[in-house]
């Protein structure tokens, strides 16, 4: 079935505010309270899911093309030499074992309460206070971070704990980038080095979150928009990268200040929508 233009040009839309909330420490899912009033909510749930995945995906997988062919190479070579005696590892291949370790957190936590905490959290009112709330745990994670250690300094304790930090963003309003940048920063991460290893880790649970969705649609023969999924993920991966690269330039001598207040902008926003029954 041909798909209308409309639903190109919203997964066109929805694809750049996907990039730009994703990666940005501003939270998507604060914005989607406010997309549909903008921009319509025609586009299926599936088609956005999917479709954003596979594009904020594509570009961690491919702005960090190197870092995952050395983590790879790595692994493939220190496994059969050193087996379990991690301390001979090499960096790369240590990073690529942290990366799954701080995954675990967030698998454990999607599988046993995913839904439980979007239905609790998916209000307006309830977005809006939670990205109030994780604003000041963002801001002052980040004052308080020292600038002591760099992403050769990741092990397996800082992993888990930015891990768990990476669960905590189930939450809608929290941001994943935000809290997970905010969990490094705490203990003691520069922030470009706090930024790398966040989007890092988002590969494999947002691997699994677009691989889990697809399945469950084709298994129960939901529709598919393809174009427009097709459409929303190459604008979401494209857009994605040059956000990526935008953000990592911008905290090597900046703060996390100007979007901690535009989350609280946009939280009072949100906030005064729903009073006003806008929303």
């Amino acid at each position: 079935m041909q798909e209308p233009l409309a639903d190109y040009l919203r997964a066109i839309a929805l694809g750049l505010l996907q990039a730009l909330t994703e990666f940005l420490p501003i939270s998507s899912s604060g914005h989607l309270v406010l997309a549909p009033h903008l921009i319509g909510d025609q586009v299926s749930s599936l088609t956005f899911d999917v479709g954003l995945h596979i594009g904020t995906l594509l570009a961690v997988l491919v702005y960090f093309w190197r870092d995952w062919i050395d983590i790879t190479v790595a692994v493939l070579r220190d496994l059969p030499r050193h087996g379990v005696r991690i301390q001979r590892w090499s960096p790369s291949a240590r990073l690529g074992l942290w990366i799954v370790v701080g995954t675990i957190p967030a698998v454990i936590a999607g599988a046993l309460l995913k839904d439980t905490l979007e239905s609790w959290f998916r209000a307006p009112v309830a977005v809006a206070l939670s990205l109030l709330f994780f604003s000041g745990v963002i801001w002052a994670a980040d004052r308080i971070g020292e600038y002591r250690l760099r992403l050769t300094d990741v092990n397996a304790g800082r992993a888990l704990l930015i891990g768990l930090a990476q669960a905590v963003a189930l939450i809608p309003g929290t941001s994943r980038s935000g809290i997970t940048i905010a969990a490094a920063r705490g203990i003691g991460f520069d922030r470009t080095a706090a930024a790398r290893f966040s989007f890092m880790l988002s590969a494999p649970a947002v691997a699994g979150a677009a691989t889990l969705t697809m399945t469950s649609a084709l298994l129960h023969g939901d529709h598919v928009a393809w174009g427009p999924l097709a459409v929303g993920a190459i604008t979401a991966g494209l857009a994605g990268m040059v956000v990526i690269r935008a953000l990592l330039t911008y905290l090597q001598t900046r703060s996390l200040a100007v979007f901690i207040a535009y989350r609280v902008a946009l939280g009072c926003l949100v906030l005064a929508a729903a009073g006003l029954g806008l929303i």
